[in-house]
């Protein structure tokens, strides 16, 4: 089993605050497809940095407000 990537993320929290925002509405307005939004959700994936940007814009925060990197990570 893969080891998962030490970026954690708030995306699906701040879906739920932007008007229950689908994960396939999000997909689109990004430019990805709604399984990468699942898997960025789950922490199995970690979006490119273009992607991250788009994130972050859309629901009008920071890169950090949307993802961090896990403390404990023996690359933080």
């Amino acid at each position: 089993m893969a080891k998962r990537p030490p970026i954690t993320n708030r995306v699906k929290e701040l879906r739920a605050a932007h008007d229950e925002m689908s994960q396939a509405a999000l997909a689109e307005a990004i430019g990805v497809t709604r399984q990468t939004v699942i898997a960025i959700e789950q922490g199995r994936y970690s979006p490119s940095l273009e992607s991250a940007f788009r994130i972050s814009r859309l629901f009008g925060v920071g890169l950090e407000d949307v993802f961090g990197w896990e403390e404990g990570s023996p690359d933080a």
